[in-house]
């Protein structure tokens, strides 16, 4: 509760493109140890120089951590990660040959695109990256990821499009749209998986934009509607993820 009250929400400024940790009048000791800004460029350094696949699953992790939420310092660490040049550096742990550490950059991205400038730039590179870890299309060899890691990387690319037509845009020049309707309506998908893909399909035919393209390219409303009728019912009833690990 003392952690979580320092941390009190503060009103965010969409414009501000700096976030400036708080001065200290003391040494940060205990728990405050986890999110200072030294901290954050430790992770930095550790994502980027690293080759070992647990030191970046667990470095891309604790950033998930740190950045979940609405606390003050989600927010600085947020900010302090795009300062630092870090996105492009978990953004590239998209491609790694690990899916645990896949996974835990996509639940990294997904936390840290709750930042308004964040969300533009992954929206700019990393949507690519992100449609390739989906099931589908004409890659060669097709990755096999688990429920979760797929799951994951669907909700990472709904939290970036959401209020982001250049992202959504992104998504429609990379594959992403085939991808996600096969995803829907293939019947071979678990249904989270299904419910997670239909959000996507969902927020992009929000996009009013979007949709007289779409049908240039032979899209129709109906692809943009989720379809349970052919996901697997085995699934228990939390459709939901942690946004910590």
């Amino acid at each position: 509760d003392e952690w979580f009250s320092r941390g009190k929400k503060l009103p965010e400024d969409p414009g501000a493109d700096a976030v400036d940790f708080p001065k200290r009048t003391t040494p940060a000791k205990g728990y405050e140890l986890l999110f200072q800004p030294e901290v954050v460029r430790i992770y930095i350094s550790l994502l980027k120089e690293s080759k070992t696949p647990a030191i970046l699953e667990a470095s891309a992790g604790a950033i998930q951590n740190l950045c979940a939420g609405s606390w003050t310092y989600g927010r600085y660490i947020r900010s302090a990660l795009r300062q630092e040049k870090g996105l492009s550096a978990i953004a590239d742990l998209l491609s790694h040959d690990s899916e645990r550490v896949v996974k835990a950059a996509s639940g990294a991205l997904r936390n840290l695109a709750v930042d308004l400038r964040n969300k533009e730039l992954i929206g700019k590179h990393a949507i690519p990256n992100l449609v390739k870890n989906l099931p589908g299309g004409q890659q060669t060899p097709a990755k096999n990821l688990s429920e979760d890691t797929v799951v994951s990387i669907l909700n990472t690319i709904n939290e970036v499009i959401v209020d982001n037509l250049e992202a959504a845009k992104k998504l429609r020049e990379t594959q992403g749209i085939e991808k996600l309707v096969l995803i829907n309506k293939s019947g071979n998908r678990s249904e989270r998986e299904v419910r997670a893909a239909a959000l996507v399909l969902q927020t992009v035919w929000g996009y009013k934009e979007l949709r007289k393209p779409l049908e240039k390219e032979g899209w129709k409303k109906s692809d943009f509607q989720v379809n349970l009728s052919n996901a697997s019912r085995t699934q228990g009833s939390n459709s939901f993820d942690d946004s910590t690990l």
